[in-house]
C-alpha cells in the first residue's frame, strides 16, 4: 500500500470514430484527441487511464489514435489502462488494443473485428423527383460507387479487395497486442461483438470491473483520478470560427451531408443497441 496519493490521468474518448465533426456533433480523430493524449501523458503519474466508449467508424483515425497512445507509452514509460464503458467495437476496440491491460463491465460489448463500408442510394428517388444526375470525369473509376448511381460489379469487387487490406492489419494488430491471451476461436475476426464477460473468456480483454476499484486495487486507496480536459476559448466554444455559411446552395448541401452523417452514425450506435 502507498502511503501518498497517486494521481491518474484520465483520459476519455466517446464517440464515433470520423475525420471532421463540430461542437454540435464532435467526433474521434487524432486532430480532436491529439492535445487531450499529449496533455494525459505529460504528468508525474506512472499510469494513465484511457475509457472508450465507441461503436467505431474511420479505421485510419482509430488506428491513428492507438499510435498516439502507444508512441508515448513508450516514450514516457507509462502503463495504459483501457477501461470500455458501453462499447468499444470495430475502431473502438482498436484503440482499446493501446492498453496494456483492458478491463471492461460484464455487460459491456467488445469486437466488431471486421470493416464495413455503408452509404445509401439515391437512384430510384431521382427518377421520381425528375432530376438528372450528371457526371464527367478524367479517369473512368473517379465515380465509383457513386450514390446517385447504379452500383456496377467491378466496382463493389475492387471495395471488398480494399475492405480484405484493411482486415487484414486489423487481424495483425489484435494478435500483436493480445498475443497468447487469445483463444483459437474460428468467429474471432468475423466482424462478430461479444459481451463483456465473453470478451474475457475469448482474450479480447482482461479482466471484468471498472475504473476506480481497478486503480485503487493497483495503487493504493488514496488514489486521485484527475480528468483530462481540452481548454476552449469563448470564440471556440460557441462556434464563432469555422462555421459553414455561404450561398444558399452551399447551406442545403451542408445540411444534406450533415443529415446523412448523422444517420450513418446513429446507425452504428444502433448496431450495438445503444
Amino acid at each position: 500500500m502507498r502511503s501518498t496519493a497517486v494521481t491518474i490521468p484520465v483520459l476519455r474518448l466517446q464517440g464515433v470514430i470520423m475525420s471532421g465533426g463540430t461542437a454540435l456533433r464532435p467526433a474521434l480523430s487524432l486532430p480532436t484527441t491529439a492535445g487531450l493524449i499529449e496533455k494525459a501523458f505529460a504528468s508525474d503519474a506512472p499510469a494513465v487511464a484511457v475509457v472508450i466508449n465507441s461503436p467505431g467508424g474511420s479505421p485510419v483515425q482509430a488506428r491513428l489514435i492507438y499510435k498516439r497512445i502507444r508512441d508515448l507509452a513508450a516514450e514516457k514509460k507509462k502503463y495504459v489502462h483501457v477501461f470500455v464503458e458501453d462499447v468499444a467495437a470495430s475502431g473502438g476496440y482498436m484503440i482499446a488494443l493501446a492498453g496494456d491491460e483492458i478491463v471492461v463491465d460484464p455487460s459491456s460489448i467488445v469486437g466488431s473485428i471486421g470493416v464495413v463500408s455503408s452509404s445509401f442510394g439515391f437512384v430510384d428517388l431521382l427518377k421520381k423527383i425528375g432530376v438528372e444526375r450528371r457526371v464527367h470525369t478524367a479517369g473512368k473509376n473517379k465515380a465509383v460507387l457513386d450514390p446517385f448511381r447504379p452500383e456496377r460489379k467491378e466496382d463493389i469487387e475492387r471495395l471488398k479487395a480494399l475492405q480484405l487490406e484493411v482486415h487484414d492489419t486489423f487481424i495483425d494488430m489484435v494478435k500483436e497486442r493480445r498475443g497468447t491471451k487469445l483463444k483459437n476461436d474460428p468467429d474471432l475476426f468475423t466482424g462478430l461483438f461479444w459481451s463483456g464477460k465473453k470478451g474475457v473468456e475469448l482474450g479480447l480483454v482482461d479482466s471484468l470491473g471498472d475504473m476506480r476499484e481497478t486503480l485503487k486495487a493497483r495503487y493504493g486507496d488514496k488514489t486521485q483520478l484527475k480528468l483530462i480536459t481540452q481548454t476552449r476559448g469563448l470564440l471556440g466554444r460557441f462556434g464563432l470560427f469555422g462555421s459553414r455559411a455561404g450561398a444558399p446552395a452551399d447551406l442545403f448541401t451542408g445540411a444534406a451531408e450533415g443529415l446523412m452523417a448523422a444517420a450513418e452514425e446513429r446507425a452504428l450506435w444502433d448496431r450495438y443497441g445503444l
